[in-house]
């Protein structure tokens, strides 16, 4: 979906990248987990930003050899130093493993809606709650933690 205005395009990928990080977000936020509302909106809309700011560069600057992947790889790169830095390991175990993997997976949605691909985004959203929220339970009910 492209908006006859540019400026419009860019609130409309804007507003979904921080509204689909926060639905992210707020789940981790029922879980009570450190990373949630605004680091999950904060990460959608950033690499969103990023990815934005790389297709006009792209679209402003043709005749310069700019590599769009590139900037893909550093936002990637990016949110691995991020995700990194919320994995711990505990007398419990290791522990921040799924809000690292959440904020990768978060970070792609953003780029997904800065790219255009709005469907992509949703299903991913989708799939990134069902697996928060969905598969949470079915870990605790058939795969329980002894935590002593």
């Amino acid at each position: 979906m492209a908006l006859a205005n540019p400026q419009l395009q860019i609130f409309f990928q804007l507003f979904l990248a921080t509204f689909l990080g926060a639905l992210i977000g707020v789940e981790r936020e029922i879980k009570k987990r450190e990373a949630g509302l605004q680091t999950f909106s904060l990460v959608c809309l950033g690499s969103c930003v990023f990815t934005i700011v790389a297709f006009h560069f792209h679209r402003l600057f043709g005749g310069l050899e700019i590599d769009l992947v590139r900037i893909l790889q550093a936002v990637a790169i990016g949110i691995g130093f991020i995700g990194a830095g919320t994995i711990f390991k505990s007398s419990k175990g290791v522990e921040g493993l799924t809000t690292a993997a959440g904020l990768w997976v978060t970070a792609a949605i953003g780029t997904a809606i800065g790219s255009g691909f709005y469907l992509l985004a949703f299903l991913s959203t989708l799939f990134s709650l069902l697996v928060l929220a969905g598969f949470g339970i079915l870990e605790e009910k058939f795969f329980p933690r002894n935590e002593t």
